[in-house]
């Protein structure tokens, strides 16, 4: 149970990552400014790392509870296939050389990429999986005890200040290696 304190911030923060990425592309796109792109690329490594973390944690608890490390269930898959939606944009924008063609496209490939984050969190409501439904954010009364509940949201909250602080030092560094490309 005590994989639960990671697993679960790490899921969070795996769909967190995708929103912010997803938020950040759209504002670039609209505003048409730069740090909406950098706020996007700084993201994606970290929101992957976080998404990977998820999967190990989950196929570590799920060996034991299910009996295996895989089952091919709705949000497992979702999941999976979030994690390779941030692996293309990281790899769209190692892939065009044009920084402004590489932005525009990994914003669009966010957008549409967008569509998988409601699914990954309501897959268990609209399918049956393994996976029971939300615990946490139900309006009338959480479904776990407080002994659980206040550490797992501790753990969210500390998942979301490292998310934001390794995405802000890499939006620092992507920032001044811009400021060096133009220098030289």
């Amino acid at each position: 149970v005590k994989i639960m304190f990671v697993h679960v911030p790490a899921a969070w923060m795996a769909l967190f990552g995708y929103s912010f990425i997803f938020v950040a592309s759209v504002t670039a796109l609209v505003f048409r400014h730069p740090l909406g792109h950098f706020a996007a690329r700084a993201a994606a490594p970290v929101g992957a790392v976080f998404t990977l973390i998820a999967l190990v944690t989950g196929s570590l608890w799920g060996q034991p509870m299910w009996g295996t490390w895989w089952v091919w269930d709705a949000r497992l898959t979702s999941v999976l296939v979030l994690f390779f939606i941030y692996l293309g944009y990281i790899a769209l924008w190692q892939a065009i050389d044009e920084p402004t063609r590489a932005a525009r496209a990994a914003s669009l490939l966010a957008i549409v990429g967008f569509i998988n984050v409601p699914i990954v969190k309501f897959s268990v409501d609209w399918w049956n999986t393994l996976h029971q439904p939300a615990s946490v954010s139900r309006l009338a009364r959480p479904a776990l005890h407080a002994d659980f509940l206040y550490p797992l949201l501790i753990m969210g909250v500390g998942f979301l200040l490292l998310f934001l602080a390794l995405t802000l030092t890499r939006m620092q560094m992507e920032i001044l290696r811009q400021k060096l490309r133009r220098r030289s």
